[in-house]
This record gives structure tokens, sequence and C-alpha cells, in this order.
């Protein structure tokens, strides 16, 4: 139940904002954000020690940035199965989807961010879509932008229709952060922060943009991290939380 926020506003000095919430098992490896990928060198992410790839990454140079979340619709092969956190990695590093073997992918919804542009690209298991997100405040869920894809009628369906409903117009209301190279994350970010730190919602409640939920088994699905990154043409900053929800871990990345 990944979550990605962007806001555009092409007037701003800061005119791309990128919000990625990594949900996941929470036993599942991986290390902090850092240039883990020897053969693409200028690329900074957290990296998942299973299939080694990532959920988020930047390119501070260009400056770019790319997040990935599952999608719904027909899996692949698994004797052909290739991981998702590639996909982020060849979007920051300036590479489209063009050419690759889409059919190797589990469902994805795709983001890659430019100062001067955000796309997004969809896979379902059978068709690609493609599109720009303008101007404005634009939430991504696993059910899709702004959650409008089909309802299985699973319990996932409320958590992110009831997600969108709380966020989306405390978003909106608050005031759009302009972050720059300087100062701690509750300082750039603004009202923006403990919005993405929780709004002080529980988290096994339905609303909750940072779900802790145990499944039984041992097995415990949640938020494992977040990622803040704000776009200008001169260049990124790069904030991160491995402790979601925790106003003190935030760390600046870049």
């Amino acid at each position: 139940m990944c979550t990605a926020i962007v806001s555009v506003d092409p007037s701003s000095p800061v005119p791309v904002l990128l919000v990625g919430v990594r949900d996941e098992f929470v036993a599942r490896a991986w290390q902090p954000p850092g240039p883990h990928w020897p053969g693409r060198p200028g690329l900074i992410g957290g990296r998942d020690l299973r299939a080694g790839g990532t959920w988020f990454a930047v390119d501070p140079a260009a400056p770019r940035a790319s997040c990935v979340l599952n999608g719904r619709g027909r899996m692949a092969p698994e004797n052909v199965r290739a991981s998702r956190g590639e996909l982020p990695l060849l979007v920051a590093a300036g590479g489209g989807l063009d050419g690759l073997d889409l059919p190797r992918f589990d469902p994805f919804h795709l983001i890659g961010a430019e100062p001067g542009a955000v796309r997004m690209w969809s896979w379902d298991g059978i068709e690609l879509t493609g599109r720009e997100l303008g101007p404005g405040l634009h939430l991504v869920v696993n059910r899709g932008l702004e959650g409008e894809g089909p309802e299985t009628g699973d319990s996932e369906d409320s958590f992110m229709s009831e997600r969108i409903a709380h966020f989306r117009p405390r978003l909106a209301a608050a005031v759009r952060p302009e972050p720059g190279g300087g100062g701690g994350a509750a300082e750039v970010w603004g009202e923006w922060l403990p919005l993405v730190d929780g709004d002080g919602i529980a988290r096994n409640d339905k609303r909750a943009l940072l779900p802790l939920l145990d499944l039984g088994g041992g097995r415990v699905w949640g938020t494992t991290s977040v990622s803040l990154v704000a776009m200008s043409r001169e260049g990124l900053r790069y904030d991160f939380s491995s402790a979601p929800g925790d106003p003190r871990a935030w760390s600046s990345v870049r």
C-alpha cells in the first residue's frame, strides 16, 4: 500500500515536490540511501537487499528522481520475473521504458520527475499507459492516480480510499513548502512535515499514510521509510526517514 505524493507548481522556485512512502514487510532487509550501484555512480537511493534495486532513486546532478509503486493486474510468470526495483534506477538515470521487456515485470506505477516535467507510467501486465502530471497536487496509490483504478473488494481498497480522502484536502490546505539547501527537515518542509509524519493517526487506522499491520504468523506489513525530494533547476534537496512517524528521525541525504 505504498503512496506517492507529487506537487507541481511551475511558478515556484521549487516547481516539483515528490514524496515516496514505502510499504513493505518490515522484516525485509534494506540499506539506507547511498550510491549503491557501481554501474550507475551518479544515483542515490535506498537499496533492497533481496533484489538489489530500489523504490526511490535520485540523480542529484541532473536533477532527476523516480519512484515505483506496486500496481494491480496480471502478474509476470515466475520463471522470467524481473524486479520492479530496477525501474526507478532506469528512469532516474535518464532512460525510458522503450524497448523494455515489460511482460517480465509485475504491475507497477512509476513516476519520473524533473524540474520541468513529471511523468507517470502504469503497467497492468497487459497494457502500458503514460501521462504527464501537470500543475497541482497528485496522490498515487496501488490502485493508481487518485485511486482511479478498479476496486477488487479486498480490504486494501478501503485503506486507499480513506487515505486519499483524509490526506488530499489536508495537503492541499497546507502551505506548499519551498525547501532549499539549508535548515533541518522540520524547518524547510513546514506544514507538510507533520502530515507526512502521519498526521497523528494511529498506524492501524484505515486513513493511515504510514500503516503498520500485523498479518499474523510473524508477518508485519507497514511503512518502512519516507523520502522527500524538492526539485529546482539548480538542484534538489533529499530528506529521508527510516523511522516513519518520528519527527526526530529525519536526515538530509542531499
